[in-house]
């Protein structure tokens, strides 16, 4: 079978899809609502997990790569999503996890990795060696980070299933970090054209080097900064004339299309100018799990209106204590007083409280607070004061009043946003 993602670079040239939403998110309730949503149109549904998330040691959900496919089939059955049309993607593959350590032992940790990425059928592959391990620059040149990624190809292609689906490669990265940046952003610095070229070719002839040019032809976009982030307090959109230089260098690069990370929160617009200037690929995950924790946030909020007192916590009360119990995914993240950095642990656009969802504090609360609402159809004026994006589809009889529908519909809303723009 050839891999449906080979010839997204023409994708604009024909009828049908121009592009594809790359859901990056191992969240149960996020996975279920992108297939739902996706459903109803002829798109696959592309998931990745990242190498923090999933890797051979199981990354913070606890998953290898082999697990992750299971868990995602696994929702997959549950929802009468076809398994056919899913595309399981692996993100910043390389030596991230590991960059403590010596280059080569990081990258032979990388190695393994990759490999078990490739054997599981994950048949999206980027290839992130940019990051310095130790006693190296922090950014590595386009040179070294070329040949790192020549290395794990390689790796990846000795691992493919036999008789499978081959895997397409993403090369590049992105500024700044992977998940949205620290600070209140104003500007961004566009990768430049010229820059962008010269990652294609160094990488071209990495490939070469490394006896891997039939994996280089597999080679479908390279990751840019098109001038999309955000921060933890403020968006900034895409601005589509400032990245037209960027979008012609497409001209200089046939069979390639470009990669946009962090596009969380763009408006609907935004993202369909992005697909339109050659940006086919546009990832999101802070932004799917900020909707969920929203919606259950006013979930909880109506529990506490029907139900006073029945619950020791509510479930922001719980989140709370999760957070606080082990800081370590948000405390060097957010600055500011304490007031501040208390806001920011719940309502932040990095959404780092993403993290803490599986904790199984975490989970017994969300599975209570649903198991109280159960079979209740919550009236429509609690709907509006606390899920006020969600009042009119159940008024127009689109939506259950009730409480697993409306916390997907909250998911959905953001994935319709990336469909439609993609052309679905």
């Amino acid at each position: 079978m050839t891999n449906p993602l080979h010839d997204i670079a023409s994708w604009r040239q024909k009828a049908g899809p121009s592009g594809i939403p790359s859901v990056c998110s191992a969240n149960a309730m996020v996975l279920r609502a992108a297939m739902r949503a996706t459903a109803p149109t002829a798109m696959p549904l592309l998931i990745e997990a990242t190498c923090n998330q999933v890797n051979q040691d199981g990354g913070y959900t606890g998953m290898t790569p082999v697990d992750f496919r299971t868990f995602v089939e696994d929702i997959a059955a549950r929802e009468g999503f076809d398994p056919a049309r899913l595309i399981l993607g692996g993100d910043h593959l390389g030596p991230n996890p590991w960059k403590a350590l010596p280059a080569e032992e990081a990258m032979e940790k990388a190695d393994v990795m990759i490999r078990a990425f490739s054997a599981a059928g994950f048949t999206k592959l980027h290839l992130d060696c940019s990051m310095g391990c130790k006693g190296e620059p922090v950014a590595l040149d386009d040179a070294t980070t070329a040949t790192r990624a020549a290395r794990l190809a390689a790796a990846a292609e000795a691992a493919r299933p036999e008789g499978g689906i081959a895997p397409v490669y993403i090369i590049g990265t992105e500024v700044p970090i992977p998940g949205g940046a620290m600070e209140e952003l104003d500007t961004l610095e566009l990768t430049d054209p010229d820059a962008a070229r010269t990652t294609v070719e160094v990488h071209r002839k990495a490939f070469a080097a490394a006896g891997e040019d039939d994996a280089f032809a597999r080679v479908i976009a390279a990751v840019v900064q098109p001038g999309v982030e955000f921060g933890n307090h403020n968006v900034i959109d895409y601005d589509s004339a400032a990245a037209q230089p960027l979008s012609e260098a497409l001209k200089d690069l046939p069979g390639l299309c470009f990669e946009a990370h962090s596009t969380d929160y763009q408006r609907r617009a935004g993202l369909a100018a992005l697909v339109r200037d050659g940006f086919a690929i546009l990832k999101v995950g802070p932004g799917l799990t900020f909707m969920l924790r929203e919606a259950l946030y006013g979930l909880d909020q109506i529990a506490e209106e029907l139900f006073p007192g029945q619950r020791t916590r509510t479930l922001r009360q719980t989140m709370e204590d999760v957070m606080q119990a082990a800081p370590a995914n948000w405390d060097r993240y957010y600055e500011g007083t304490d007031a501040e950095r208390a806001l920011q642990r719940h309502f932040s656009y990095s959404d780092r409280i993403r993290y803490y969802w599986p904790q199984p504090d975490a989970e017994a609360a969300v599975a209570e607070l649903f198991a109280l609402l159960e079979g209740r159809t919550l009236p429509e004026t609690l709907i509006s004061q606390y899920l006020g994006a969600r009042y009119a589809a159940v008024r127009g009889g689109t939506l259950k009043a009730q409480a697993e529908p409306l916390a997907l519909a909250a998911v959905e809303a953001m994935m319709h946003d990336y469909l439609s723009a993609c052309g679905a």
